[in-house]
Parts: structure tokens; sequence; C-alpha cells
């Protein structure tokens, strides 16, 4: 499928559409409703309707869309047909965890490596990846043909790390430090903040 362009928005939409899709493929549900579907990813029947018309006539009027013609539609869109290979950088006890967490796969993506400045420090389980120096990240990308990284560092060396990543071709980034990171027009940042969740959180029960 060739590259749509899609606001930034309503891809991570797409994302939930997906996940609902799966929950309805799970339960043996063949076709759905728009006004079922959006219900399941929480969003309007318009809205739904509205991104999901940046594929054509996905739907059938009067029986709604086919769950499994939909969800391969999502995944070609989201790369996520194949296996997407991703490199982890910084494998502390936060890098260890993402590392352990099987649902990577699931979903289409896996850690082929973890790269940390400290290869040999005491990690209480035994991962099943090679750790390797950051000396050796270059390399490894440009070989595999990695586009793809988590970024789980120290927040004082998270843009050095940052510019090394995208100067060995990854165009896109998960980064878990909590701060801005300055990238090339073309290089893709998502942050996740766990503390900004928790202050918004904070908000609604005061």
């Amino acid at each position: 499928m060739p590259k749509l362009e899609i606001p930034r928005k309503a891809v991570y939409r797409l994302s939930l559409y997906y996940r609902a899709l799966q929950r309805l493929k799970s339960n043996g549900v063949e076709t759905v409703s728009s006004a079922a579907l959006s219900k399941a990813a929480g969003v309007k029947p318009t809205q739904l309707r509205k991104d999901l018309a940046y594929f054509g006539q996905l739907g059938t009027r009067g029986l709604g869309y086919s769950v499994a013609h939909l969800t391969q539609t999502l995944m070609e869109a989201l790369g996520t047909a194949r296996l997407q290979p991703v490199v982890l950088v910084g494998v502390g006890h936060l890098g260890s965890s993402l590392v352990r967490y099987r649902g990577f796969e699931k979903e289409g993506f896996e850690i082929i490596a973890g790269f940390d400045e400290d290869i040999e420090r005491d990690r209480s389980t035994a991962l099943l990846l090679p750790i390797l120096p950051m000396s050796a990240l270059r390399g490894f990308v440009q070989e595999r043909h990695v586009k793809l990284a988590i970024l789980a560092v120290p927040v004082t060396v998270a843009q050095e790390v940052a510019n090394e990543l995208v100067s060995s071709g990854i165009q896109a980034i998960l980064n878990f430090a909590p701060t801005i990171l300055q990238v090339p027009d073309g290089v893709v940042v998502n942050n996740v903040d766990l503390a900004i969740e928790l202050e918004n959180l904070s908000y609604f029960i005061r």
C-alpha cells in the first residue's frame, strides 16, 4: 500500500480502530457498523468515517465493515503487516522492562538489540537479546536497515543519543526521556512522559 498523507492525530486513531477490531475478531465478530466500531474505539462515528475515508470505500451500506478486511487494511497502513525491527537504547530498569514486554511482537514490532554505555551492568533477569555497546549502534542500524528506535536514557544524554540515532538512519523515535528532542524534518518523535500523564490525572481528582 502506498504511503498516504494522513494527519498525525488521525494516524493515532487508526491504532485505536485496529485495537478495537482485534477485540471484535477475537470474539468472532465478522462485520461491524461504524457506530459500533466508533463506540469500541472511543470516538464519534463521523470522525471514524472521516478517518477511514482516506482508504476509499471500505464499508457496505447497511452491512458495515468487514472486520478481517479492515484489520488487514489498517495493518498495511500502519506498517505492522510484518514484524518491524526496533532497537532499544538505554537498557536500565525501564529499558529492561520494555525488552521483557511480549506485547510488542503481537502488534508487529520486534526489539532486535539493546544498546547501552554499560553492557556489563547487573540486570536482575537475563535478557533474550544482544546488548551491544553504543559504539556498535551506527553499524548495526545501517546493516539491519532499522528505522525505528526506543530511547530510554537519562535526560542528560537524550539529545546526544537522538542525534546519533538520526545520523545512523533512524526515522522514528519513541522517547521515554522527559525532554523535547530536536530532530530534523522527516524524523518523527513520540514522547512518553509518565509524570505528565499523572499530573493530568491529578487535575481531575482535585
